[in-house]
């Protein structure tokens, strides 16, 4: 029996990336032609956007002046085992099929990597995860990047690779075919820790509160959970969105890891390369666990990763659902959530501050001097049931924040502005910075691990005594245990002490009674 050659055919290859979790994966993209009815085949286990993007891709190369291969063309997706998602996938594609049709093979190709979404007239739109694709085009060796304008000053960012920007199909053609030539954007990563921090609030702003002034200071100093208790009205919320205000500023490492979440969760704002300013995320209390956690079927980073190295601010806490509030338990200890759904797991980063606020009651009068509360006993308790006693043990301060008193009010002398506050704790940090110098992992107090605790925590004589007291008569728990010590080493970090002093131990309980009082 004598085999049939085939027809010539050409394959073309060209180089993209598959954004999966937060990172990138390097996607080979192969065109190829042959007999058969003229017909577009797209494999490589793609979801619905990209099987759709061959109708996008003829309407884009026919309305800029190139032919599409009337033969039976396939466009394979490789690697196999990984999902494509969405349209950033139609600019190589495109590219491939005119290389295929016209028979010459572009140079450039095999040393760039290419995305972009294409609308039907041949412009290039801009896509999601711009910043993890160039990074990965990076640690691939590729030279340059070819990505929708857009997108440019967002993969600037990536030092060492060549970031060109085009407006539509034919500049991007004409670019790799080296008929025109475009000028790389110039490196664009402004340093968060060196740029002006402009804020639209300031501490200044808030009038009295000098206890819950002092508690966030030590909050933000070692980078503790803090929790807010009070009457409608009593500035928790005022409070709790100024606190971005006193943080220090993000290294640049923090600034990229920051970039990559908001960018594939396409929440990076157009025109901005990165994230200069720590996060402030406040869900409202309807959040499900999904959008707290991440997931979806596309498994996508959640609330607390898009918080990652800034604030999770929880208001009303009690009207949380239950589930969702526990399922915070491993990313409080951790600073990391892992997300399984039946597409796969993935781990995201959540190394965030817990800022929560509630009310004592349902009517939130409880204990108020002059409002008289409604709630009966068991409302009071079944409101405060709400919050289970792990998660409590997992935030290291818990201060009152009473109402504020009309004397304060009406006081026309300024408050301490966020930047005088900001200095003292850049002074507490900096002390953190040279303890934990040599561990990676550990960046301020509250992450410090049990080994560290027992090094830079201990206690003379009396401070043991003094505690020991504390867990007796409160009935502390040991992770309780643990974070009244690293709240007191923060404490005594600001005051300049190498070692915990008893008032620095006693400042440190003080934020952890308050729940007790209460819950018992």
């Amino acid at each position: 029996m004598r085999w049939m050659l085939p027809l010539s055919s050409m394959i073309t290859r060209v180089f993209s990336a598959a954004v999966v979790g937060i990172d990138a994966t390097e996607i080979e993209i192969e065109v190829n032609t042959g007999p058969g009815e003229p017909s577009i085949v797209v494999v490589g286990l793609p979801d619905t956007a990209v099987k759709e993007s061959k109708d996008r891709v003829i309407a884009a190369l026919s309305n800029s002046g190139y032919r599409w291969p009337r033969k039976r063309t396939t466009v394979n997706l490789a690697p196999a085992d990984i999902k494509k998602q969405g349209p950033s996938f139609d600019l190589p594609i495109a590219l491939g099929m005119i290389a295929t049709d016209q028979e010459v093979e572009l140079s450039r190709l095999s040393r760039c990597a290419v995305a972009g979404e294409l609308a039907l007239t041949g412009e290039v739109r801009p896509i999601k995860g711009a910043l993890p694709l160039t990074l990965e085009a990076r640690a691939r060796g590729k030279k340059a990047v070819l990505l929708p304008l857009a997108n440019v000053r967002e993969a600037a960012v990536v030092q060492g690779i060549d970031v060109y920007g085009v407006k539509n199909l034919r500049e991007a053609y004409e670019f790799l075919s080296k008929a025109t030539e475009l000028v790389p954007a110039i490196h664009a990563a402004e340093n968060p820790e060196s740029s002006a921090q402009v804020f639209d609030v300031d501490f200044s702003e808030v009038k009295g509160q000098h206890q819950v002034k002092r508690a966030i200071e030590v909050a933000v100093a070692g980078g503790h959970n803090l929790l807010l208790l009070g009457p409608p009205g009593s500035g928790k919320s005022m409070l709790a969105k100024r606190i971005p205000t006193i943080m220090p500023p993000m290294t640049l490492e923090e600034a990229i890891e920051i970039t990559k979440i908001h960018s594939v969760c396409g929440l990076l704002r157009s025109g901005d390369s990165i994230v200069l300013q720590r996060p402030f995320r406040d869900p409202h209390h309807t959040i499900s666990d999904i959008g707290l956690l991440g997931g979806t079927s596309n498994i996508t980073p959640g609330e607390v990763s898009l918080a990652h190295h800034g604030v999770l601010f929880l208001d009303e806490l009690p009207e949380f659902h239950r589930s969702t509030l526990e399922v915070l338990r491993q990313p409080l200890e951790d600073g990391k959530v892992v997300v399984t759904r039946a597409s796969g797991t993935m781990t995201f980063p959540c190394a965030f501050m817990l800022v929560a606020a509630m009310n004592p009651c349902p009517c939130g009068y409880f204990g108020d001097p002059k409002r008289e509360c409604r709630c009966s006993p068991g409302q009071v308790e079944r409101y405060r049931q709400r919050i289970s006693g792990p998660l409590l043990d997992r935030i290291d301060l818990h201060v009152e924040a009473p109402a504020v008193e009309y004397k304060d009010l009406s006081d026309r002398v300024p408050a301490e502005s966020s930047a005088s506050i900001r200095e003292r704790i850049l002074k507490a940090r900096e002390i953190q910075n040279r303890r934990f110098a040599k561990s990676r992992k550990t960046s301020c107090n509250a992450r410090m691990s049990h080994a560290q605790l027992k090094e830079h925590c201990r206690l003379d004589d009396s401070g043991n005594e003094l505690l020991k007291r504390a867990m007796t008569d409160l009935n502390f728990s040991a992770r309780s245990y643990d974070r009244i010590l690293k709240v007191a080493r923060t404490i005594a970090d600001m005051a300049g002490s190498e070692s915990i002093a008893t008032n620095h131990l006693l400042e440190a309980l003080s934020y952890r009674n308050l729940d007790r009082r209460l819950w018992s």
